[in-house]
């Protein structure tokens, strides 16, 4: 089965909800139209892209990458990669891995002089996957904190 990347769009809201659930599965449902109209303000913020990987037609993939204009490094950007979730049912396919290096892509594309993550899972597979992007934990230490 062939993977195609594209941006996402409005049509795709309902598609997106059901890869966030599995993402984050304790989450309530949200309400379609506050959804909705939220999925607008992000598709028409152009530092924000939602990116999607589709596979027969289905979303299988996600994430979310987001340009930050910087002052420093020589007025390069950042880029910022959240949400990152594949249908656990299409795992080890490489629809991830096509989702998020056409994210990262399209960060070098934007000049960004550098592309950021945080994952809360632990799993060696998770570690591991984003290792085989790249990614690295051994100059940076991620940190956070919750609204409470």
């Amino acid at each position: 089965m062939a993977i195609s990347i594209r941006p996402a769009q409005q049509s795709d809201l309902s598609e997106l909800l059901r890869l966030y659930q599995q993402l984050n599965p304790a989450d309530p449902l949200p309400d379609r139209e506050t959804a909705d109209g939220v999925l607008l303000q992000m598709l028409e913020n152009p530092m924000t892209r939602i990116l999607i990987a589709l596979e027969d037609g289905h979303a299988v993939s996600t994430c979310t990458l987001v340009i930050v204009p910087n002052l420093t490094r020589n007025l390069a950007s950042y880029a910022v990669i959240e949400n990152v979730v594949t249908d656990t049912a299409c795992r080890g396919r490489g629809a991830g891995k096509a989702v998020m290096n056409y994210a990262i892509e399209q960060a070098w594309e934007a000049g960004c002089y550098k592309v950021m993550l945080m994952t809360g899972k632990q799993r060696d597979n998770t570690v591991a996957f984003y290792g085989s992007l790249g990614f690295s934990a051994e100059r940076k230490t991620g940190m956070e904190i919750r609204r409470p």
